[in-house]
């Protein structure tokens, strides 16, 4: 390769026997419409009670969704060199292939298929159909009803994987919809949560409850917060696919995480303003106890129907960046070789969305019958989600290292600080969820080592 060559930004290397690459059909709007449809799916709905009862004043609960957004930002700028860099539909599998080896990138690819990604995509599906279930229950057929949530779980997941099958035009619409209508239907709670504030006088105090011991936690608080703003390095996996990487995706992570920083607080601050934070903080349900206050009975209804449609935005985001690198790993190891075929009518990898829409089914049975479909996803998936976050970010040291003389079109800010602070952030995320999740940490671990033998009989693809 000439000098001119190796400075250039790396561009994507596809075997010309696995068929078509793809290409670039995202803008702007669609990018963030994916990453903001990733973000804010169900852990706003579920995660602020959980932060007020750490926090313990209202000050400090705002206070930590705004550090939130600072820590996604800077994890956003380490993603956005990389992403920039290495523009690739493998995405992290990618960095840490090139800045680990095909080992560790292997492990990643294997746990993201089997854990991370089919893990998320469960979570969402059960949340989904917890709240569908609420509205449109199955009651009435016997004992078929006592799967309610679980039947609209696996429907979800078969209906969106078959709409982004279809190809990335059709997903990529349904993605705006569904962004855009979530987003409506948060700001519907933030004027619900201002009308409470406005109506009621001092002689009529929001409720509180005794309960509230006043302690406040706030390392274990800024946990689910970020558990909320997680997702949005998902973008990497859409960067061979987007027009104009070098300027869209830098736009795309920072609109996305403004947008979302923005609806969090606001949200965050309707329901203190609704239900003040001692009742906040002991709700099963902030947001159907704020709307409740204001519609009665038909204000829990629209809640979960926007609980419904937010968690469908999410999970059809999760599907169609969740097969991109289940794409590269058949790239690169001959014994996954069908999932890195590429169809060029539909401009789509169907072999990946099928395997990974057959997995996450597994989960939403293997969900069912443990009766705690949700917990045990979550379970399942911090761990190890945060073990390969940190390798990333390590990545980017030693590509910055390895890789002196290739042109990077965005540097991340105050290099070495802003990775460094990224890095003990993952590291600190990852020490905590194996201290909460404990066995089911040690299951999920157990599932990624299981890759090992799968790593041993498979040899590279040549290229």
């Amino acid at each position: 390769m000439s000098n001119s060559k190796e400075k250039r930004t790396v561009s994507v290397k596809l075997s010309q026997k696995q068929g078509s690459q793809p290409q670039a059909a995202l803008g702007l709007v669609d990018a963030v419409g994916i990453i903001v449809g990733i973000v804010i799916g169900a852990g706003i709905f579920e995660t602020p009670a959980l932060v007020a009862a750490n926090a313990g004043n209202p000050m400090v609960v705002i206070g930590l969704w705004f550090a939130g957004g600072v820590i996604s930002l800077i994890g956003a700028l380490c993603f956005a060199e990389l992403a920039t860099t290495y523009p690739h539909p493998g995405g992290s599998y990618y960095y840490l292939n090139r800045g680990f080896g095909k080992q560790i990138a292997f492990l990643f690819a294997w746990g993201r298929l089997t854990v991370v990604q089919t893990g998320s995509i469960a979570i969402l599906a059960f949340v989904f159909g917890d709240y569908t279930a609420q509205i449109f229950s199955l009651d009435g057929l016997g004992n078929i009803g006592n799967y309610s949530a679980s039947i609209y779980a696996g429907l979800a997941i078969i209906l969106s994987t078959g709409l982004n099958i279809i190809g990335i035009r059709q997903g990529k619409r349904a993605q705006n919809w569904l962004s855009a209508l979530k987003i409506l239907g948060l700001v519907l709670v933030v004027l619900a949560g201002l009308v409470v504030a406005l109506n009621f006088a001092p002689s009529q105090p929001l409720p509180t409850s005794s309960n509230t011991s006043g302690n406040s936690n706030l390392g274990l608080g800024l946990v689910f917060v970020l558990l909320s703003y997680g997702g949005w390095n998902e973008a990497a996996f859409i960067s061979a696919e987007l027009k104009n990487v070098k300027r869209n995706m830098l736009h795309s992570l920072l609109w996305s995480i403004g947008i979302i920083t923005v609806i969090y607080m606001l949200i965050n601050f309707a329901y203190l303003q609704g239900l003040g934070v001692s009742t906040m903080a002991n709700s099963k349900a902030v947001a159907a106890d704020l709307m409740r206050r204001v519609l009665g009975e038909p204000g829990a209804i629209f809640i979960s129907l926007l609980i419904a449609i937010s968690t469908l935005g999410a999970l059809n985001a999760t599907i169609l960046t969740g097969a991109r690198s289940n794409y590269a790993l058949g790239q690169d190891f001959s014994l996954f070789s069908f999932l890195g075929k590429w169809n060029n009518s539909t401009n789509t990898p169907i072999n990946a969305y099928l395997l990974q829409g057959a997995i996450a089914l597994l989960l939403i049975i293997l969900g069912s019958i443990t009766r705690k479909g949700f917990e045990t996803m979550v379970d399942f998936t911090a761990p190890v989600f945060w073990l390969f976050f940190l390798l990333v970010g390590v990545s980017l040291f030693i590509l910055r290292f390895r890789d002196k003389q290739i042109h990077r079109p965005f540097e991340v800010p105050l290099y070495p600080l802003t990775p460094v602070i990224f890095c003990l952030t993952c590291g600190y995320l990852l020490y905590s969820s194996i201290t909460y999740t404990k066995i089911g940490a040690l299951v999920g671990v157990a599932v990624v080592l299981a890759g090992i033998p799968f790593l041993s009989a498979s040899s590279s693809s040549e290229r």
